[in-house]
């Protein structure tokens, strides 16, 4: 429970009643006091409705704002290293449309799927990052942090699945971690029931996939959910060399230019910090974006360069060599990496050979990814590097809590919610009716404010009560995250990220005093 409903429950005693000398008695709750002072709930209900259109609103939250999940320090911090793809690289909503019709076409070329799915549009608003699809059932849903399904956010294909359909499926709300997570250090992609889908590659995928599945349902034509979610994986994961290509001949459709990255680095190198890249994608298709980002001398910044790294085995693996990557013929060489130069590109490798080729260890070094999972988790846990999140939808998300309309009904639902728990043990004749009133109007504002982010799955970092499954995992493996990497251009090298101090429940009544 937030600081803000502590506060707010203050207020609303003193909105409620004028016996002020109340507080001093702890466990006397409102309901206790609407019993014995001869107040209705309707006129509590009025009285908090006062007291809500004067209440003053939050400050606005600054989009380009770094947020600390755990204090670092950046005058401890010698090494920065980056992922490429949606850290460096921003892509333009034109990428999603491209890896969506690539997929589609693959999908109906090599694996023969009915051709009508050719026609069936790519849907830009319809699914967030980091949901979870059952491959056995062939549902997509958004969890929370406690494992929690929530209700209302269940779909096959493109329809909503009623909240009584999925507690048949499922039993019950919470799923069992043994169902949602991969098991064992190394386990890959399909050990589990569920996969997770965390990055924004996989927003075209997961509309291609509801796309296609609804089509099935529609046509009462029988399929194998699992076999579907393989060939769209598949599909869409194969056709990412022939996006790169695309994308070579014209970088500036797909790619913003992204402004500031050059001046951070400038400032980073004048600072005497080291810098790395370490990517999945080619070595063409990165030199490409980075030409158009930083110039075409981006490589002069870095002090290594590694393409192909295969991530997450390039964190997990123990044995994958190194490799030299030729760029004039375009191929990896067989000669033995024993020391890494600056000015050669580098194939594949571990992070192991990294660090013991370089010496940069713990918390010297700071990562930048966009995957809270195959870029930070393992280099946290298991290297003590410290980390840094891109998250893109940040903007969106901020914006929409900062207007005017999302602050008053959050404000409201918060005072309401708070006058429902403690007026639903009141006896007095039509309580009940009363209280059945406030619940659906507290739905009605759960529903809007939901919708605000997105109509299907809300809001990428909440659900109606808590983080979402996406969040819990940001907020473990990130020390501080942002929705863009010039954003860092603001604050100094020296500069201290420290998080925010929150109020825990068990510290209610030390706050409430």
């Amino acid at each position: 429970m937030s600081s803000a409903i502590f506060k707010h429950l203050s207020t609303l005693k003193k909105c409620l009643f004028p016996l002020f000398e109340v507080r001093k008695y702890d466990s006397r709750s409102l309901s206790y006091i609407l019993e014995n002072h001869d107040i209705s709930l309707n006129e509590a209900y009025l009285r908090t409705k006062q007291k809500y259109e004067t209440k003053k609103l939050p400050l606005d939250v600054n989009p380009k704002a770094v947020f600390a999940c755990n204090e670092l320090d950046l005058k401890e911090v010698k090494v920065y290293g980056f992922d490429y793809d949606y850290t460096l690289a921003v892509y333009k909503p034109s990428m999603d449309l491209l890896l969506y019709d690539l997929g589609k076409d693959c999908l109906v070329s090599k694996f023969k799927y009915p051709k009508s799915i050719a026609e069936m549009k790519y849907l830009p608003n319809f699914a967030i990052r980091g949901l979870h699809y059952d491959i056995e059932k062939g549902l997509l849903m958004k969890l929370d942090s406690f494992l929690q399904i929530q209700l209302g956010t269940v779909y096959r294909g493109l329809t909503p699945i009623s909240d009584s359909e999925v507690l048949k499926l499922y039993k019950n709300k919470t799923i069992p971690l043994a169902y949602v997570e991969n098991q064992g250090k190394n386990s890959q992609y399909f050990s589990s029931k569920m996969i997770q889908l965390a990055d924004l590659f996989s927003v075209p995928e997961m509309c291609l996939l509801c796309n296609v599945a609804e089509y099935f349902e529609r046509h009462n034509i029988d399929y194998h959910p699992e076999i579907l979610f393989r060939d769209v994986k598949t599909s869409v994961g194969s056709s990412h060399p022939i996006m790169h290509k695309i994308v070579q001949k014209d970088v500036a459709q797909y790619l913003e230019s992204n402004p500031g990255i050059r001046e951070w680095f400038q400032k980073l190198r004048k600072a005497d910090k080291k810098l790395f890249l370490v990517t999945n994608s080619p070595y063409q298709f990165v030199n490409t974006g980075m030409q158009l980002m930083v110039g075409k001398d981006w490589e002069d910044f870095f002090d290594v360069i590694i393409v192909k790294a295969r991530k997450p085995l390039f964190f997990t693996d123990e044995s994958r060599p190194l490799r030299i990557y030729d760029k004039n013929l375009d191929t990896h060489l067989w000669d033995k990496v024993t020391h890494l130069h600056k000015g050669v590109i580098y194939y594949e490798g571990t992070v192991s050979q990294l660090q013991d080729l370089t010496g940069w260890t713990g918390g010297e070094v700071l990562y930048f990814g966009d995957h809270p999972y195959s870029d930070l988790a393992d280099v946290t846990l298991e290297h003590g590097w410290r980390t840094g999140a891109i998250i893109q939808e940040l903007t969106h998300e901020i914006n929409t809590l900062n207007k005017e309309s999302f602050k008053k009904n959050c404000n409201w639902l918060q005072m309401l919610t708070q006058l429902i728990e403690e007026c639903q043990d009141i006896d007095e004749p039509g309580a009940k009716d009363t209280l059945e009133k406030w619940m659906i109007e507290r739905d009605v504002l759960r529903q809007d404010i939901k919708n605000i982010f997105n109509e299907q799955f809300g809001s990428v970092f909440r659900t109606y009560h808590n983080p979402t499954y996406f969040s819990r995992r940001l907020f473990r493996f990130a020390d501080i995250y942002t929705s863009s990497i010039t954003n860092l251009l603001h604050h100094s090298v020296d500069h201290v990220f420290y998080p925010r101090r929150g109020v825990m429940p068990h510290e209610y009544s030390s706050y409430f005093v």
